[in-house]
């Protein structure tokens, strides 16, 4: 197996700022790809006040915990403290994207060599944290950056890998309801560039140049020593020339970059971006495009797209594990999130939010891992579980493909699609109601009165999804594969 193969190739984030958008909210969009199988369920994680001596447990290190964090929703692989995507009560959102840089090339050289680099904060961990500690986008923005200077980053992202394998460096996409950051990282050094174009898009690559606004004090000196920057003091520092690793192809990665940035310029030239359109770029495969191809399988990709499906040859990472779009109102609108469990295209989604105080226990269940630490390289391997959300939407996706070759995929996605759409459309046009509902029990009971119609509203979203998977999981399990 090539070095190549071992990379954790993909995920995809954008934000779409709230100028360009059709009701004034921030939105970000998120897929968490991950190993095929890797179980991904929804938390909802309270907030809580330790003593200032308490301390936290990560997978490789111990920091001081925080004497107050907030309340937050998130996904996370089974086995890790942190999360792949996730947003806090105060309405900040955070995704977060594998990098390959220089200075991870050099660790995992050095770790393969036996001189293994000194354990930091996971690239998942670090976002966790970012939403319990920020109340703002900027707030979460230098916490995350006071964390990695201090910690720095290395250990196995994925679960049952060494950390010479499993490894990898992390971009990120913050947002509040007013302001959104790119923050870029290569081991303790970061650059961060606030948003300003009316979209932006983020995938396994370095997407700061020399735009940047804030960044560590040594980036540039850091590059220099290391022979890879080379311009003299006048020229404006270059982060993505001088650490993205030249070992590494970016065909994996442009091409994802540059269709999520397409798709959200036609979004927003349209009249603007909503929900229903974020989705649409999460759930993308290059339809109507000339990389569709007469023969193209979206469920056998010749190539990485958005919603990512494992290949049988083993030429893709996994599949996208689930799919997020985060609403962030700049008003008193409670900040939400559509979640999607597995991948976007088989599945619906559903509408959380962070206020209601809980999340139905389907939607945290993962399968049957029991967990005694966050240390991946010792994970135990999870399987199938009765009652899991996630796990019946990967039961789902494996009977739309059909068999490992996805051959039933084209018309029993499109049977899904039939199933799904009008529940989403419907639910969408229920959510003001709702909010209405909420904010008059909160005026007139106070916050916990407000939040009961949006767990309900949760609920009975929750108990749709699964009836009507349910039931295309039957019909699907009557019908015999095609030979």
């Amino acid at each position: 197996m090539t070095r190549a193969d071992r990379q954790p190739w993909s995920c995809d984030s954008f934000v779409i700022l709230p100028a360009a958008t059709t009701d004034g909210s921030m939105l970000l969009g998120k897929n968490s790809d991950r190993p095929v199988n890797e179980t991904q369920p929804l938390r909802y994680v309270p907030a809580r006040s330790p003593s200032r001596t308490d301390r936290l447990r990560l997978a490789y290190v111990e920091i001081a915990d925080a004497r107050e964090t907030l309340a937050h929703v998130g996904a996370s692989p089974y086995w890790c403290w942190g999360h792949e995507l996730g947003v806090n009560e105060r309405g900040v959102a955070i995704g977060n994207e594998a990098l390959f840089t220089r200075d991870l090339a050099q660790n995992q050289h050095d770790a393969r060599a036996g001189d293994t680099p000194e354990p930091g904060i996971l690239g998942m961990e670090l976002l966790r944290l970012g939403l319990e500690r920020g109340r703002t986008a900027a707030e979460a923005l230098e916490v995350m950056t006071g964390l990695l200077e201090r910690h720095g980053q290395w250990g196995a992202g994925v679960p049952r890998t060494s950390s010479a394998d499993g490894a990898y460096d992390n971009s990120y996409l913050i947002a509040d309801g007013r302001e959104a950051w790119v923050l870029e990282t290569s081991g303790r050094r970061w650059v961060a560039a606030r948003v300003r174009h009316s979209s932006w898009s983020v995938s396994n690559q370095a997407t700061i140049r020399t735009d940047w606004d804030r960044a560590s004090d040594d980036v540039a000196e850091h590059a220099r020593d290391a022979g890879w920057w080379r311009h003299d003091g006048d020229a404006r520092f270059d982060f993505a020339a001088a650490y993205t690793d030249p070992q590494v192809p970016l065909q994996v990665s442009h091409i994802r970059l540059q269709r999520s940035r397409q798709l959200l310029r036609e979004a927003v030239r349209a009249g603007g971006a909503d929900v229903a359109a974020a989705a649409s770029v999460l759930r993308d495969h290059y339809e109507g495009t000339f990389l569709e191809g007469p023969y193209f399988n979206a469920a056998r990709p010749d190539f990485m797209t958005l919603c990512m499906h494992s290949h049988p040859s083993g030429f893709t990472w996994g599949n996208t594990a689930s799919s997020a779009i985060f609403v962030l109102p700049p008003d008193d609108r409670p900040p939400h999130l559509w979640w999607a469990a597995a991948t976007p295209c088989t599945s619906v989604y559903l509408p959380v939010f962070v206020v209601a105080g809980g999340l139905p226990a389907v939607l945290e269940r993962g399968g049957t891992a029991r967990l005694t630490g966050c240390n991946p390289e010792r994970a135990p391997e999870d399987r199938p579980a009765d009652g899991s959300y996630w796990w019946t939407f990967q039961r789902l996706l494996d009977a739309v493909k059909g068999d490992a070759f996805g051959t039933e995929y084209d018309a029993r996605q499109a049977v899904v699609r039939d199933a799904f759409d009008p529940l989403e459309t419907a639910w969408r046009a229920e959510l003001d109601d709702v909010f209405a509902e909420a904010a008059a029990l909160r005026s007139r009971h106070g916050r916990e009165a407000g939040a009961a119609p949006l767990a309900a509203f949760t609920r009975r979203c929750v108990d749709r999804a699964l009836a009507a998977a349910d039931g295309l999981l039957d019909r699907f399990a009557a019908v015999a594969p095609r030979s």
